[in-house]
């Protein structure tokens, strides 16, 4: 493995814009933020970007007023120049994969993808996240997965862009790495790779947050998982291209106080989901994850490209997180990434 500063030097470094401040947050506040502790780009949230544009229009702007998103993101456009960022991403888009064929599902999957098509031109990036569905209603064949995705792929090839396929560990059929790999080598599309996650990763394959010990709980104990999860990580290193990575995305996770009720809420939420949502700090910062393994498996791949911090910190008990001050907390998450990338550069 490279010198940490080796590491530092040649991994560009990015931050999520729904991982500082609220919705509510002035976009402008956020950048400045994430430009002042050193980060070179952002992945765009849309919840930000409605946001933007709400403020704009001195009205609430719905999620499918693409007409309006698309006015406004120019301007969203030049706050990221102003402050000397890259727009590496637009994020997450969700739920696209496995609708039945002819449901109102399915047309609306793509109703939003073609819009969101239109927004990414206007912004100016050339990528699109896309979480693996966790609709209930997904058919569960990989085929029909990639087929979808491949539609995707196909109107995004039109003008250029990408997609970054990640999985979501609470997702109804792709909540591992091997998963979306798998569907993304069905998909064959030159414009098509993933978006790893230290959380999503680690949060699905080692911890369990419905357990007391917020580990999987199986056969052989933690031995025996700790042995599965490394041969997993191994398995990663030897099998994707670094260039079918995209981005590798960075965050812990807190241990629950109490764990978490193995059913779906309401909503229909897994636990891993309510888990992600508020209880995802950077590292070295209260989480309990294998981040640093999970980081070293993905540099071994010769992946070299974005870095980006993507948290949902709430506290260690998902309520507490005021942000009364983000540039120190966008300068503990550099502090962070430089952290990690000393530790994982440490054979």
């Amino acid at each position: 493995m490279a010198s940490s500063q080796t590491l530092f030097d040649s991994i560009p470094t990015c931050y999520a814009t729904v991982s500082i401040g609220t919705p509510d947050t002035p976009l402008d506040q956020k950048l400045e933020a994430i430009a002042a502790a050193g980060f070179q780009g952002i992945e765009l949230g849309f919840p930000d970007l409605l946001s933007f544009a709400s403020k704009r229009q001195n009205q609430e702007v719905q999620a499918q007023d693409f007409d309006t998103l698309c006015h406004v993101a120019p301007e969203v456009k030049q706050l990221v120049e102003k402050k000397g960022l890259k727009l590496v991403m637009l994020q997450p888009f969700s739920n696209l994969e496995g609708w039945p064929e002819g449901s109102d599902g399915r047309e609306d999957a793509f109703r939003r993808a073609k819009g969101w098509i239109r927004i990414m031109e206007a912004v100016g990036t050339d990528m699109l996240q896309v979480g693996s569905t966790d609709s209930p209603h997904a058919l569960g064949n990989l085929d029909s997965l990639a087929a979808d995705l491949r539609q995707l792929a196909d109107l995004l090839a039109a003008k250029n862009f990408r997609l970054a396929y990640e999985n979501w560990c609470w997702a109804t059929h792709a909540p591992d790495w091997k998963d979306v790999w798998e569907i993304v080598q069905k998909v064959d599309r030159p414009n098509v790779g993933l978006c790893l996650d230290t959380f999503q990763t680690a949060g699905g394959e080692w911890a369990d947050p419905s357990t007391a010990s917020g580990l999987i709980e199986r056969a052989g104990g933690r031995e025996a998982l700790q042995s599965q999860f490394m041969t997993s990580l191994q398995i990663m290193s030897r099998t994707i291209p670094s260039e079918k990575i995209y981005i590798l995305q960075i965050s812990d996770a807190y241990k629950p106080s109490t764990p978490l009720d193995a059913k779906p809420d309401d909503s229909g939420l897994r636990p891993r989901g309510r888990w992600s949502s508020c209880l995802r700090p950077v590292p070295f910062d209260g989480g309990y994850l294998p981040v640093v393994d999970v980081t070293k498996a993905v540099l071994r791949t010769g992946f070299r490209g974005w870095f980006s911090m993507e948290v949902f910190d709430a506290g260690p008990e998902g309520s507490d997180q005021d942000w009364k001050d983000m540039k120190a907390y966008a300068k503990k998450a550099m502090a962070s990434h430089k952290r990690l990338l000393e530790e994982a550069a440490q054979s």
